[in-house]
């Protein structure tokens, strides 16, 4: 082949970094667990009961997975049984959270952004993948700018060939 024919990748010359912030979405099984569940009729929190009902968890079930505890039930819940149920599960839990699917995804999320080593970027013109296949919580997309603003020469949102410019240094 000769050289005026030859394909050159601009993007890949540009020295752009392509993050994508789905790589940095924990993988593993996310599981609910529901206190209507270990209430009385689904109304009533009876201590023994409910003991009984915690203790009776399999804790193979929850093994590595990513937990979030919620009540669907129109009942009050003291706070003390949030403790039992998350004590119950710590020992095999990668992690707990209280509420809902979307809440265990943003707090993964935030966690997985604070703790990410961005030091690569620094200096350097970065381009934030705009689709994923994916979902992914808006506020992680915020916190990734609040974290990324100050360290890089600019910042875009998109794909190569149609970015948003969000800021330049």
């Amino acid at each position: 082949m000769s050289e005026e024919f030859e394909i050159k990748n601009k993007v890949a010359a540009s020295g752009l970094i392509n993050f994508d912030l789905s790589t940095l979405l924990p993988k593993g099984e996310r599981k609910g667990i529901d206190l209507k569940d270990f209430l009385f009729m689904e109304m009533v929190l009876k201590e023994k009961d409910f003991r009984e009902k915690v203790a009776a968890i399999n804790l193979e079930e929850y093994k590595d997975t990513y937990v979030y505890i919620y009540n669907s039930a129109d009942a009050i819940v003291p706070l003390w049984a949030y403790f039992l149920i998350t004590a119950k599960l710590t020992e095999v839990a990668k992690k707990i959270v209280y509420g809902s699917a979307e809440n265990l995804e943003i707090i993964l999320m935030h966690e997985a952004v604070k703790n990410y080593d961005f030091s690569e970027m620094d200096g350097k013109r970065v381009l934030v993948k705009g689709c994923s296949d994916k979902s992914i919580p808006e506020n992680a997309y915020v916190e990734l700018v609040e974290k990324l603003s100050p360290m890089v020469k600019s910042l875009m949102f998109g794909e190569a060939c149609s970015n948003v410019p969000i800021l330049k240094n």
